[in-house]
């Protein structure tokens, strides 16, 4: 077991996603950059579709409590194994009563935290992703035990390291496709979209990011129709809004661009008013 000793912003379990459920209702959820969390169980040797623990802007405080393999990918928070330092995109041994903790945030926005095996929460829709409604809970609380393997002394003797590109959390760039709606749009409103920056709202989470500048919108709403995450809706206002992992399956506004995969990873490790330029992809 893992004892969470202190809960951080917002620390989820997460895998991959849950797939196939999305007629009812139901969002994909999962790692809202999942090239990190795939980055985490590779060095591990995990199935790449294991839970690990998304960690968000500050991080938890964490007993382990049986001995375990973990590898910290993502952003970086300073994270310390019993008060000392340890690295980044590495397996790292932790004995029976060792305390991670974390630090200042120095890049990105989540970190994900892999033990060897991965988290063994309950598994609802052929997903442990957490999500409201879904989960009994939609984040990790002070008290929880989160289950995971014991580690053999075999196990223990893992040194593996992966080098990230770290364009990942240093480029602006963020490519996306042409929305459903995007011919919708008159040659000055597309000029505008590729031609200035834009920022990342306070108004950021696990369903949506919106954007703070505007783009003049004079188009009609469109019947209700499926969204995904990576759809970019532009509303009445003007607002831009990328629906995220969590987001609703269904919605009314223009789909005017939609992010590629590693493009939500990318926006995922974005902070409120850091600044993003999009990028046409031609399909």
């Amino acid at each position: 077991m893992v004892e969470v000793l202190k809960s951080g912003l917002f620390s989820t379990i997460q895998d991959l996603g849950r797939f196939g459920f999305q007629r009812y209702g139901v969002p994909f959820s999962g790692a809202m950059d999942a090239y990190s969390s795939k980055i985490a169980n590779t060095v591990l040797g995990n199935n790449e579709n294991d839970a690990v623990l998304e960690i968000t802007m500050t991080g938890p405080r964490l007993l382990f409590k049986t001995q375990t393999v973990i590898c910290l990918t993502g952003a970086d928070l300073s994270p310390k194994l019993n008060d000392v330092s340890i690295s980044l995109n590495k397996a790292i041994k932790v004995k029976a009563g060792g305390v991670l903790s974390f630090g200042k945030l120095n890049y990105g926005y989540r970190c994900y935290l892999a033990v060897l095996g991965g988290f063994q929460s309950e598994s609802v829709m052929e997903s442990k992703s957490m999500f409201s409604n879904v989960t009994k809970a939609n984040k990790i609380a002070v008290g929880d035990s989160l289950k995971i393997n014991t580690a053999s002394i075999f196990n223990l003797e893992h040194n593996a390291t992966l080098k990230v590109n770290t364009n990942h959390f240093k480029s602006k760039t963020i490519e996306v496709f042409e929305g459903p709606e995007f011919e919708s749009l008159s040659d000055s409103q597309k000029a505008l979209l590729f031609n200035q920056e834009f920022s990342v709202s306070q108004l950021n989470n696990r369903m949506a990011y919106q954007l703070n500048e505007k783009l003049e919108n004079n188009l009609a709403q469109i019947i209700t129709s499926m969204v995904l995450p990576g759809t970019i809706q532009l509303t009445p206002s003007g607002k831009l809004i990328v629906l995220m992992r969590d987001c609703q399956t269904t919605g009314g506004y223009p789909r005017v661009l939609h992010l590629n995969e590693l493009s939500i990873s990318r926006l995922a490790q974005k902070k409120p008013n850091e600044k993003i330029r999009l990028k046409l992809l031609k399909q």
